[in-house]
């Protein structure tokens, strides 16, 4: 079923004050954190929009409270790939596709990332595959999306603060209806 941007905003109304598992926030928050550290970068609204949804799939594939701990990774960055791809292109739907592999490479060439990384984040890392290798690394740093998505992960890592502020979910709209596909 291809989701319309008022079925996404249900969506995030029906499901997203289920709490981010393992941390502070709930779904939508992370959601609007995400969004608005994109918004407030100077992106464009493919990247805004990609922010906002990159986590979608956790609502659309409802594994539970924190799966993880149960050695489940529900992948969550494809889930929700076909209820978007009728609304939206590859400029927001491949920096979510591609933002576990972007946790993969920072681990990889940037040092202390791993380390700063959550302890829910640590295990869904395990079960996605890991670290990436040297090779594996340089053959994602070639991706032509892969500047982006490191851009998103960056934002999804930096979205999880207990009762930050942020835009509703409302003022994000414009920012999916800029960035959907022309009908």
């Amino acid at each position: 079923m291809a989701l319309t941007i008022p079925d996404i905003c249900a969506l995030f109304e029906a499901k997203g004050g289920r709490m981010y598992a393992g941390e502070p926030v709930t779904q939508l928050e992370h959601a609007l954190q995400s969004a608005a550290l994109a918004e407030a970068a100077g992106a464009d609204a493919q990247s805004i929009t990609a922010a906002l949804l990159h986590d979608l799939g956790h609502l659309l594939n409802d594994q539970g409270e924190t799966p993880t701990a149960r050695g489940v990774d529900d992948v969550h960055q494809y889930f929700a790939l076909p209820f978007l791809r009728t609304l939206f292109g590859e400029a927001v739907l491949e920096p979510i596709r591609l933002h576990v592999d972007a946790k993969r490479y920072l681990c990889a060439t940037r040092p202390g990332y791993y380390d700063a990384l959550s302890a829910d984040s640590k295990r869904s890392l395990a079960l996605q595959g890991g670290i990436y290798s040297r090779a594996e690394a340089e053959a994602f740093a070639a991706n032509p999306w892969a500047a982006r998505a490191v851009e998103l992960r960056l934002w999804d890592d930096a979205a999880k603060s207990a009762g930050l502020a942020t835009p509703p979910l409302a003022h994000f709209v414009l920012a999916m209806k800029s960035a959907a596909r022309s009908t």
